[in-house]
């Protein structure tokens, strides 16, 4: 089954292979300064999915050089997607987005600009912002929807409805801003069928979608679900099965930037198996060339 790669999209896009880096703004969410609640969604970790971004001590400069130190430890790769990972990216005063930004993308082997962020965090003069770097460089904003379905965005407190959504990527389409739309397989209560609208809505909406497997993580309600017995985790087979129905949803012009997701294995409590991204990532593979 063929299916549009995030590396067949970079090599055609900008010649070769390129390495994301993960920086850290220094900011929060409006889901936990109490703007809209002060929990969080159900299923994030305490850094803010931000595990594997560079400490948020360092400036961007800095957070830049060290991890092109350590991916170039491993790797001859010249070219850089500057990507702001943890929390809500946008969801600071737009002078300062501006200054952090502009700082990220400053240098030329950084070849595009990556933010995430929620729909109800874009307000029209971050969209214009957004704009004039899209003009200087590629920008994308990935956008956490994780599902369609009202009751389990109300579930997982998500905190905005589907119209904000929908508002947001017409907003940034209109600029001429790619939109990268996050959807989780195996949200509690979801049938397969739940799953693959969500992933099918996603897929034509936007220019890409990151397909992330439901982690139980330390500190988070849902962990404190999990152990009560409230809520179940995929099986490496079971997860495999959707996600191959998602990408046969899904336009085969969208790009696909993740099958899957792993963890921060210090703070995973479930599903284990995930934890081994090699076998995890051959299996899912195999399981995709042997699809029709």
């Amino acid at each position: 089954m063929y299916y549009y790669s995030l590396n067949k999209y970079l090599k055609n896009t900008f010649g070769e292979k390129v390495y994301k880096i993960s920086l850290d703004g220094g900011m929060t969410c409006p889901n936990r300064d109490g703007k809209i609640d002060t929990r969080g969604c159900i299923f994030c970790s305490r850094g803010g999915s931000g595990e594997f971004s560079a400490s948020r001590n360092l400036s961007i400069t800095e957070q830049i050089a060290q991890a092109k130190e350590r991916i170039c430890r491993k790797t001859d790769c010249k070219k850089f997607i500057a990507y702001f990972q943890p929390f809500t990216n946008t969801y600071a005063p737009v002078e300062y987005l501006e200054k952090i930004f502009t700082e990220a993308i400053a240098p030329d082997e950084i070849v595009a600009l990556s933010v995430a962020t929620r729909p109800d965090c874009l307000p029209d003069e971050v969209i214009g912002l957004l704009s004039r770097l899209n003009k200087i460089k590629p920008v994308w904003v990935e956008l956490g929807l994780q599902t369609v379905h009202q009751s389990t965005a109300d579930y997982i407190r998500r905190g905005y409805p589907m119209s904000v959504y929908d508002d947001a990527v017409k907003r940034l389409h209109k600029e001429g801003i790619s939109v990268i739309t996050h959807i989780i397989i195996g949200l509690p209560n979801e049938t397969d069928d739940m799953i693959v609208e969500s992933a099918r809505y996603a897929g034509e909406c936007s220019d890409g979608i990151k397909l992330q497997l439901l982690h139980i993580l330390k500190g988070t309600d849902l962990c404190d679900e999990y152990y009560k017995g409230n809520v179940s985790v995929l099986s490496l087979e079971k997860y495999t099965e959707i996600l191959v129905k998602c990408l046969q949803a899904i336009p085969k012009t969208t790009v696909i930037h993740r099958l899957t997701g792993d963890g921060d294995k210090n703070i995973l409590v479930a599903p284990m198996w995930s934890a081994d991204k090699k076998r995890v990532l051959n299996y899912i593979n195999k399981a995709i060339r042997e699809s029709e």
